[in-house]
């Protein structure tokens, strides 16, 4: 039993080969990113095209910045408060809700949940005609409220959070809470939160990497003089060729909020997998 064990575990040539190939393929596109945004345009249209970061990352960002129409500085100051507001906003809603569903018993329950899960099920592209012209009756247009607003709330936040909850956090703990004097409010924040504090992390993650990276609505929704990153960099490529020096060069720079976030919540998420693992 103890030898089959083994060699079900057991990793193979072939597995570590594998796993090299699928790092190299997922590092290859930002390493090329980095020697696009280091090179002159002169030598990114050479043949064959280079392959080694160059030293003209300077002079490339220094031209994205005195470029008026992406306004990038601008843009990545919006990205990052949009992107904050909305993962904080999810989080709080998703497990605020989620507690809901998953602990509490209340009349319709079950019809709340499947009416929010529906709403999964329609494609955000189909409400972009209609929510553009709310956004002009509220005089939201051009503002950075057209792009917060609509997502301070998520149905998969809340679908994720319950099922999380149900597993996680057991009733007598609740009950435990309740015994205590605890009102529901103080059972969300000193019980269920910290228990919910990895799938939150996840939640968080995906929430500000999703809106970080949105085109579709805040180019709809947003002018050059009020982008957020996406927008900055779309209004980059505004001319008859491309410059891939300085958009490349914007790519890179918008790129490292990206990883900080990526960090933190790493952090976060092994953080709390690790207290869950000693409280049980």
């Amino acid at each position: 039993m103890v030898a089959a064990s083994a060699r079900l575990w057991k990793t193979s040539p072939l597995t570590y080969i594998a796993l090299v190939i699928g790092v190299l393929a997922s590092i290859y596109p930002f390493y090329y990113m980095f020697v696009i945004a280091t090179r002159s345009l002169d030598v990114i249209n050479s043949v064959p095209p280079p392959f080694t970061p160059g030293g003209s990352f300077g002079d490339n960002f220094q031209r994205v910045l005195d470029n008026p129409a992406a306004n990038f500085l601008k843009g990545i100051v919006n990205s990052i408060i949009v992107s904050t507001v909305v993962t904080v906003s999810v989080v709080l809603t998703g497990t605020l809700a989620g507690f809901a569903f998953a602990k509490l018993r209340f009349r319709g329950r079950n019809g709340l949940l499947l009416a929010i899960v529906i709403t999964m099920m329609v494609p955000t592209q189909l409400g972009l005609i209609p929510l553009w012209g709310m956004m002009q009756d509220l005089g939201w247009y051009d503002t950075l409220y057209a792009v917060t607003i609509p997502f301070l709330a998520s149905a998969f936040g809340v679908f994720m959070m319950r099922q999380y909850a149900t597993s996680a956090i057991s009733d007598e703990l609740i009950e435990a809470a309740r015994v205590d004097g605890c009102s529901t409010f103080r059972v969300y924040w000193n019980v269920v939160l910290p228990a919910l504090r990895p799938a939150a992390a996840v939640l968080g993650l995906l929430t500000f990497m999703d809106t970080w990276n949105q085109f579709l609505w805040p180019y709809a929704a947003l002018t050059n003089d009020n982008p957020t990153l996406q927008v900055s960099l779309a209004f980059l490529s505004y001319a008859y060729y491309t410059d891939y020096s300085q958009v490349f060069a914007a790519t890179a720079v918008g790129t490292v909020p990206l990883l900080l976030v990526f960090i933190f919540f790493g952090r976060q998420i092994i953080g709390g997998i690790m207290e869950g693992a000693v409280k049980s």
